[in-house]
């Protein structure tokens, strides 16, 4: 984006009393231009909290939902609405419900890759950052965790809990190459190894940690480590290398999300200037998927 061109954005944020929100895997060139660059949560919250009137969501439509679920009275706009998630759209209001009817005795924890309809029949949300804990929190000995599979399979290794696991995944993270982080892993004896929870077993085995991606900025920062090799969505490394300049990433796994590349300054640039597309649920839809995102907040606050 040219200096004229960042200008322009500046002036229309001023004057649609707007704030850019980008989701770490989104690319350099929008990370550069936001005002706040997070993970799941800290989007989520950020949207409830910010006094701005207007939040461009640089993200995919779950995210920019979660944020108008919270913050109902705030324009929410998501600048490219084909930036979906595959894993959102594995789980619907049906299936659930029938997963729902064989498990009577489980209380449902939803990650918050999901659509808002599917939020709204589940009793709490959870990101990867908080799954474990919020699974705790739980008042239920049982409980039903979708849509993916890995995280779920992660959190049920750490209760003890009965987990239903709903058969779904992220398809960049469960394809990730464990060949490629064996192989990285010799090439660079010396760095640390971090893989999301979202890749399949396989990958944690061979990690050092798997974390969120807020936990991986949190692990960066307490380590002693120069040298880091990073399991999850690509952008997270342009992220780290912001964040930590003194420090090496490498993007390992070949784990690629293509709707969160579907975002551009362009688009965004139009966003601010029209205003559209605006994000909208179902009144009802939305109060009860308020009920369940509020829960999840309020145990990792």
């Amino acid at each position: 984006m040219s200096r004229d061109e960042m200008n322009v954005v500046e002036e229309l944020k001023k004057k649609r009393k707007a704030v850019i929100l980008a989701h770490s895997y989104q690319p350099p060139e929008i990370q550069d231009i936001a005002d706040f660059v997070g993970d799941s949560l800290e989007l989520s919250r950020k949207a409830a909290e910010t006094p701005a009137e207007v939040i461009i969501f640089c993200g995919v439509r779950f995210m920019a939902e979660t944020a108008h679920i919270l913050a109902p009275e705030k324009t929410v706009i998501l600048p490219e609405p084909d930036a979906g998630c595959p894993l959102a759209d594995c789980i619907d209001v049906e299936s659930l419900r029938g997963m729902q009817a064989l498990h009577p005795d489980a209380l449902t924890v939803l990650y918050v890759n999901s659509p808002a309809a599917a939020k709204a029949e589940s009793y709490t949300c959870c990101t990867s950052a908080n799954a474990v804990k919020v699974v705790e929190s739980v008042p239920s000995r049982e409980v039903i965790f979708a849509p993916d599979r890995n995280l779920g399979l992660f959190v049920s290794g750490r209760t003890t809990k009965k987990i239903h696991i709903w058969e779904g995944s992220c398809r960049c993270h469960d394809g990730v190459n464990p060949d490629e982080l064996a192989t990285a892993r010799e090439k660079w004896p010396g760095a640390r190894l971090l893989v999301h929870p979202e890749t399949p077993p396989e990958a944690w085995n061979l990690a050092d940690a798997v974390l969120g991606t807020g936990g991986m900025i949190r692990y960066v920062e307490s380590s002693d480590a120069d040298m880091f090799l990073i399991g999850t969505e690509e952008g997270m490394v342009y992220r780290l290398r912001t964040l930590f300049p003194d420090r090496r990433f490498l993007s390992v796994g070949s784990i690629r999300c293509e709707d969160m590349k579907k975002t551009t300054p362009e688009k965004v640039l139009r966003s601010l200037r029209t205003l559209e597309p605006a994000v909208t649920l179902d009144p009802v839809i939305r109060e009860k998927a308020f009920r369940a995102v509020s829960r999840m907040t309020e145990v990792s606050s």
